[in-house]
C-alpha cells in the first residue's frame, strides 16, 4: 500500500506500523487510498458513539452552558495535542488520534457521576468500567456493517483502548470471548505496556483534562484566577506572569493565555521525558516498547508531582464544589432508577433491546440494560427518566 509505505519511511523504529500490523478481527479487504490506521479513526468518528459525546457531560450537565466541555469536544482537544506529540515523536498519527478520539466511547451519560451509578448497580454482575465499555462499543454494539458487530478496528486501536490506563491486570471479562482472545493474542500480551502511540493518546488525556478543568472551572466561577495564583501548581505561576505581563487584560484573554501556556509548558515536559526515556531504552521495534518494565511516555518528576497537587486543587474546588457535588447526587440517582427500572421490567426497553434481554439470564439482562443507559446522552436520560416516572419529560 502506497501510503502505509510512505508513512513507514519517516518513522522511528519504535513506531506502529500501519503496512505491518496485526489485522482485524475479521478480515476486510485494504483500502487503496487510506492505510489500516486511517480506517480506523474514520470509523470512530462515523460512529453512532462518537456523536453521541455532543451531549454527554464533563463535569457541567448539558443545559449549564454551552460553553463548557462536553466529552466531544474534550476527546476532540485530546486529539489534538495527542497528533502534535505523536508527529514529534515520529509515531503513527493516525493510529494516536484513533485512541484519542476513541478512548471516551464508553463514557454513561454524567460522566463519572453516571458511571459510579452504573457501576454500583452492575457490582453483583461484574461492574461497570468506561475503558472496557468503550471497548463493547467498538467490538459488539455498534451496529453498522452487515458481516460483523462493532467497528472492527485494528489489533493495534483495540491494544491501545484496552491499555489505556496501562498494562492490564485484571482481564478483560465484559467483553465477548473472540474479541478476548484477539486483544490479548497479540504482541506481548495484555501485561504488557501498550505501544508508544497509546502511551501518547493517554498523556494527553491528562494534558487536556487538566488544562481544561482549570478553563471551565474558573468559566463557572467555582474558583478565581485570584485561588489559582494562590494555591494551584503549574497554573499558578503561568496566571501570575500573564496577568503581570498584561495588566488589565479582559478575564476572558487572561484564562485563554494561560490555558495556551500551560499546555504548552506541559507538552514540553513530556517531550523531554520521553525523548530521554526512548533515547535510554533504544527500543528497535513498537514490541520492545511494549516488553519494557516502564511507561515511556511520562511527563518529567517534577511535573509528575506537579499535575498532582493540581489535580488536588481540582478536586477541592470543583469537583467536591458544593454546586457540583449536588448536581452529581442527582445523577447518580437518575442513572441508578433508570437501571432498577429496566432491569425489574425489561419490557420498558424498546424494540430490539427489549426482545434480548426477554430471553436473556439475569447476568445477561445486567450487562445489556447497562449497555442501553451507557449509550444515553445527559438530555436523553433524562427525559427517558421522566417517561419512566410517568412525567413531563419537558
Amino acid at each position: 500500500m502506497l501510503a502505509g509505505t510512505l508513512s513507514a519511511v519517516a518513522l522511528a523504529p519504535y513506531a506502529s506500523l500501519a503496512a505491518a500490523g496485526r489485522g482485524r478481527l475479521h478480515d476486510e479487504p485494504e483500502s487503496a487510498t487510506r492505510t489500516a490506521f486511517q480506517r480506523d479513526r474514520d470509523r470512530v468518528i462515523h460512529s453512532t458513539a462518537f456523536r453521541r459525546l455532543m451531549f454527554k457531560t464533563q463535569v457541567f450537565v448539558h443545559h449549564e452552558g454551552d460553553h463548557y466541555r462536553t466529552r466531544l469536544t474534550h476527546s476532540i482537544e485530546v486529539a489534538q495535542i495527542a497528533r502534535s506529540l505523536a508527529r514529534v515523536l515520529a509515531v503513527d498519527e493516525d493510529l494516536t488520534e484513533a485512541l484519542a478520539l476513541a478512548h471516551d466511547l464508553g463514557h454513561p451519560p454524567f460522566g463519572h457521576a453516571g458511571e459510579e451509578a452504573l457501576d454500583g448497580a452492575m457490582a453483583a454482575f461484574g461492574g461497570f468500567d468506561h475503558n472496557r465499555q468503550a471497548l463493547r462499543v467498538v467490538t459488539a454494539l455498534e451496529a453498522r456493517y452487515p458481516t460483523f458487530d462493532g467497528l472492527n478496528l485494528t489489533w493495534e486501536t483495540l491494544e491501545g483502548l484496552a491499555k489505556h490506563n496501562g498494562p492490564v491486570t485484571g482481564g478483560l471479562g465484559s467483553l465477548g470471548g473472540d474479541a478476548i482472545a484477539f486483544i490479548a493474542g497479540g504482541g506481548p500480551g495484555l501485561a504488557s505496556f501498550a505501544a508508544v502511540e497509546a502511551q501518547v493518546a493517554a498523556l494527553a488525556d491528562d494534558i487536556a483534562y487538566c488544562n481544561h478543568d482549570i478553563d471551565d472551572g474558573l468559566r463557572a466561577g467555582l474558583f478565581t484566577v485570584a485561588d489559582v495564583i494562590a494555591e494551584a501548581p503549574i497554573a499558578g505561576p503561568i496566571f501570575a506572569a500573564v496577568r503581570a505581563r498584561y495588566p488589565g487584560l479582559a478575564a476572558a484573554r487572561l484564562i485563554h493565555e494561560a490555558i495556551r501556556r500551560m499546555i504548552g509548558a506541559m507538552v514540553t515536559d513530556a517531550l523531554g521525558e520521553t525523548r530521554a526515556r526512548l533515547a535510554a531504552a533504544a527500543p528497535g521495534s513498537a514490541d520492545a516498547v511494549r516488553r519494557l518494565d516502564h511507561s515511556v511516555v511520562a511527563f518529567s518528576t517534577a511535573m509528575t508531582a506537579d499535575v498532582a497537587r493540581l489535580k488536588d486543587f481540582l478536586f477541592a474546588h470543583m469537583y467536591r464544589h458544593p454546586r457540583v457535588g449536588a448536581r452529581t447526587r442527582w445523577a447518580r440517582r437518575l442513572v441508578a432508577d433508570l437501571f432498577a427500572a429496566l432491569f425489574t421490567d425489561p419490557a420498558r426497553l424498546p424494540g430490539t433491546w427489549c426482545s434480548a434481554a426477554l430471553e436473556a439470564d439475569e447476568s445477561a439482562r445486567a450487562r445489556l440494560v447497562a449497555d442501553y443507559i451507557a449509550g444515553m446522552t445527559d438530555r436523553y436520560a433524562t427525559r427517558e427518566h421522566a417517561r419512566l416516572a410517568g412525567l413531563d419529560p419537558d
